[in-house]
């Protein structure tokens, strides 16, 4: 009996759906540098996977992504008038692009 590799399925989203996955760039300094190497980060929905990323910033930045890395940074507890709340989680794609490509996120 042989095993057969998977081919990897291509994942297609809506410009609706795209713009739902990729709420916001995120621009601190640590971003900053890692765009200068080709990297850029976005905060993503919660619920959104490496394919549905990587298709949606090639479809709306029309680029070449080669890796999506994500991570998902845990809320904050915080006090608020005293009493003891929580932020909400957040999802971020840190997004190679391939070589010779760049997103310009000053101008959007």
């Amino acid at each position: 009996m042989s095993v057969r590799a998977r081919k990897p399925v291509k994942t297609v989203v809506s410009k609706a759906a795209a713009y739902d996955t990729i709420l916001r760039p995120i621009i601190t300094e640590k971003a900053t540098m890692a765009n200068e190497n080709g990297q850029v980060t976005f905060a993503v929905a919660i619920d959104a996977t490496k394919p549905q990323i990587k298709a949606a910033v090639e479809m709306l930045f029309n680029v070449k992504v080669t890796a999506v890395n994500t991570i998902v940074q845990k809320g904050k507890t915080k006090t608020f008038k005293g009493r003891p709340g929580r932020r909400s989680d957040m999802k971020k794609a840190m997004v190679t692009l391939a070589e010779g490509q760049n997103i310009d996120l000053m101008g959007v």
